[in-house]
C-alpha cells in the first residue's frame, strides 16, 4: 500500500512573501507543497480584500508567512486577518501543526490571546539571537525585517529573544518567529527592489551590504533551516492533542 505524503500550505500573505528555503526544508522532509496567495501583487496598495481560505483540515501543517503591513490593522483585520485567524484556530483545534514567520508569527501571537505592537526599535538584517532551546531553534545570526513585535499569548512558552523583541515562542503544536528563516538572496533582492519606503537605507543599512552577507550566510543558513524544521516536526507537530 502506498504511503500517503504529508502536506503543508504556506500562506503567501503578500506576493514578494513566499516559503524560500523553508519550502526546500519541508520538501526534503518529505512533504508535499501546496501554497495560497491572500492579497495578489495588484493590491499591494489596497490590501483590505475579501478572502476565502481553504479548508485547514486537509494538511499536516499550515505556515502563514510574512507581509509589509501591521497585523492590527483595522481594515484588514474587518477583511482577511481575521478570517485568517479564524482558520489558524480551526487548523489548531483539528490538530493541525502551526509554524508563523514574521508577520505570520505576529498573527498567530494575536489569534491565540497574545498582543502586537510598534516596537521600539526596527530590525532588518541579520541578527544573533539568545535561544533557550537549540533542538527547535538553532542559534546562529537569523534574518530580520519587522517594526512591530508580540507579547505572548496565555500559556506560550518563549523560546528565543533579542534586545528588542521575542523572536520565537511554542503553543502546542504552535511555533511562532518573529525572524526570517526562510530567506534566500532571490528573496532579499525582491524585497530590496520594493523597498519604497527606504527602510534599508533608514536603518543605516546599504543594499549591497545585506545581499553579500546573505550571500556568505548561504550554506550554513540551509543547514540551519533544515535543524529548524526537524526540530519543530519532531517536538513541536508531532505533540499529543489537548485531550
Amino acid at each position: 500500500m502506498t504511503a500517503v505524503a504529508s502536506k503543508v500550505l504556506f500562506l503567501y500573505n503578500e506576493h514578494l512573501a513566499t516559503e524560500g528555503l523553508l519550502g526546500e526544508a519541508f520538501a526534503d522532509s518529505g512533504f508535499d507543497i501546496d501554497t495560497f496567495e491572500v492579497v495578489p501583487a495588484d493590491r499591494v496598495d489596497t490590501p483590505a480584500v475579501d478572502v476565502t481560505f481553504p479548508d485547514p483540515t486537509g494538511y499536516d501543517v499550515v505556515v502563514p508567512l510574512g507581509a509589509r503591513w501591521p497585523v492590527y490593522d483595522e481594515a484588514l483585520r474587518r477583511t482577511w486577518v481575521d478570517a485568517e485567524m479564524q482558520m489558524m484556530r480551526d487548523a489548531a483545534a483539528a490538530g493541525v501543526a502551526l509554524l508563523g514567520v514574521c508577520f505570520g508569527g505576529q498573527l498567530l501571537a494575536q489569534t491565540f490571546g497574545g498582543a502586537v505592537a510598534r516596537s521600539t526599535a526596527p530590525e532588518i538584517g541579520w541578527y544573533q539571537i539568545e535561544t533557550d532551546d537549540t533542538g527547535v531553534v538553532p542559534p546562529g545570526p537569523w534574518f530580520q525585517w519587522h517594526f512591530d513585535r508580540w507579547t505572548l499569548p496565555p500559556g506560550a512558552t518563549e523560546l528565543a529573544r533579542t534586545a528588542q523583541a521575542s523572536q520565537a515562542f511554542v503553543l502546542g503544536r504552535t511555533l511562532a518567529l518573529q525572524f526570517h528563516p526562510e530567506l534566500d538572496a532571490g528573496l532579499l533582492a525582491g524585497w530590496l527592489a520594493d523597498d519604497r519606503d527606504g527602510e534599508v537605507v533608514g536603518a543605516g543599512l546599504r543594499h549591497d551590504e545585506l545581499l553579500a552577507r546573505t550571500a556568505e550566510m548561504r550554506d550554513d543558513a540551509a543547514r540551519r533551516i533544515r535543524l529548524l524544521v526537524r526540530g519543530f516536526l519532531d517536538r513541536v507537530a508531532r505533540q499529543p492533542c489537548p485531550s
